[in-house]
């Protein structure tokens, strides 16, 4: 036996139907702080910092050494000596 139920309502409405929080004040909230740090970070002239924040693994210095983790292991793998640094 197959039962099919289509209901019709906003976003809001399926949360409340089952049991979520409503969690658009909280959120408001949250985007409020984001913004006013990143104006506060542009009118300090600060972009280098505030992009080193949103690059991913914090900048071109850890993805570096990502890179060297990832060629090392590669190295080990394949039973390679290591590089003399």
């Amino acid at each position: 036996m197959k039962i099919h139920v289509e209901l019709e309502m906003t976003p809001e409405e399926a949360r409340g139907l089952m049991g979520l929080p409503d969690v658009a004040p909280l959120q408001k909230q949250m985007m409020d702080e984001i913004k006013a740090r990143v104006t506060k970070a542009m009118e300090a002239g600060d972009m280098e910092s505030l992009m080193r924040a949103w690059t991913p693994l914090g900048g071109q210095e850890a993805f570096g050494q990502f890179q060297k983790f990832l060629w090392d292991g590669a190295r080990m793998m394949t039973g390679q000596a290591k590089e003399k640094s």
